[in-house]
């Protein structure tokens, strides 16, 4: 029994492969594939090697070259290792001839990781009716693969309406179906969202963003006093989550949102658009940054090019530096002189809350005073003597 219950928690091993390219510097290329490792373990694999190769060019038929490929499977052997994740996505036919060069594994992309840490991580019917839709449309494009042995007779011409291709169409169509029906019931939650919206137009609003992993939910729990679920693993939260802030008689709303992350496929922004509907909505904004990462500038790119079909350029912006307890000098220092304007925070430690609650009240303050000029306007259109 014992040895029943280890060997359930024993985890996956993989190697992972990473592509640098003359589009993509090669200590960006390295930061990716540290963070698929990251992405890797918070899906419960353990990463056993890595592969970073440059190239010119992706490989049409694997992504990478022949010779790669080879030495990823004498990896993989070595290893004992029976999956190998890719930090670019995979078409269906790649990842069919990486099966066939490469059998008895696994074959995944960065995008096939994220969902199913996604699936695992989705709670409430909203999050799992996203993950679904985002899923679906993940597998259509790769549908190919799975009916190519009943349609190989069939090369084009009189007769090529195969067996294969009648399934796969029929496939596609239910697919489709599939994803038209979830795409309604997520409609009737955004109305329902959209509503509460409305309701509650006369409090403050605070949509907090940024990158995954970045102490959101920790920095929310500090301010609040609130028990969200905090996880050091990338998308520990994927669900809004709304709390209160009590601020000089006043209550605030803080929203939580997903967390973004390089790469991330256009269809899962898409997908996620109404979790992030908070910021959208939000009176104000506040953008956690983890100012201990190598990469934090990359990381505010990712989340500033996430946001800008979503949020409006107009509404305020609060940054700050988060996890200022492990930043040594010389980075505090570079944060002060580069972004003179944000707060350093900890939320862990309990650091800078006195400054963003500051900062709170004076959007407070100014919001208050745009209402009440508004307010002004309405009443001295409405009390206007009519043109005779």
């Amino acid at each position: 029994m014992k040895a029943a219950i280890e060997h359930k928690q024993q985890k996956e091993r993989c190697v992972l492969v990473g592509i640098s390219t003359p589009k993509v510097r090669p200590w960006l290329a390295s930061e990716q594939l540290a963070e698929l490792g990251r992405l890797a373990e918070t899906a419960g694999a353990e990463v056993a090697k890595s592969f970073l190769q440059r190239v010119q060019n992706f490989s049409p038929a694997t992504l990478i070259g022949e010779g790669k490929v080879h030495e990823v499977k004498r990896a993989l052997e070595e290893e004992n290792a029976k999956m190998v994740v890719f930090d670019d996505d995979l078409s269906g036919s790649q990842v069919r001839n990486l099966e066939e060069r490469l059998p008895g594994i696994k074959v995944l992309d960065r995008t096939g990781l994220i969902l199913d840490i996604f699936a695992k991580h989705a709670v409430t019917a909203e999050s799992r009716l996203m993950v679904e839709i985002a899923q679906l449309q993940y597998m259509m494009p790769r549908l190919t693969g799975a009916w190519t042995h009943l349609c190989r007779q069939h090369n084009g011409g009189i007769g090529t309406k195969g067996p294969g291709e009648t399934q796969l169409e029929t496939d596609r169509r239910m697919i489709r179906k599939r994803i038209q029906e979830l795409k309604k019931k997520l409609e009737k939650i955004e109305d329902a969202r959209e509503s509460q919206a409305v309701k509650r137009n006369n409090i403050f609003q605070v949509g907090i963003v940024g990158y995954t992993n970045a102490g959101k939910s920790t920095l929310t729990n500090r301010l609040t006093g609130a028990d969200v679920y905090v996880e050091d693993k990338l998308f520990a939260t994927l669900d809004s989550t709304t709390r209160k802030l009590y601020l000089d008689g006043e209550d605030i709303i803080l929203s939580d949102t997903v967390g973004f992350i390089r790469k991330l496929p256009h269809n899962l922004i898409e997908t996620f658009k109404s979790t992030l509907g908070v910021a959208a909505h939000a009176d104000c904004i506040l953008e956690v940054v983890d100012g201990s990462a190598p990469d934090y500038r990359e990381h505010l790119e990712v989340t500033h090019k996430t946001l800008e079909n979503i949020v409006s350029k107009e509404t305020p912006r609060i940054r700050v530096f988060n996890k200022a307890e492990i930043c040594d000098e010389a980075r505090r220092t570079e944060l002060l002189q580069n972004y003179p304007e944000a707060i350093q925070v900890s939320a862990k430690e309990n650091i800078g809350m006195e400054r963003l609650r500051a900062a709170f009240k004076e959007q407070l303050e100014r919001w208050h005073e745009k209402r009440e000029a508004h307010e002004q306007k309405e009443k001295e259109r409405s009390e206007a003597p009519w043109p005779e």
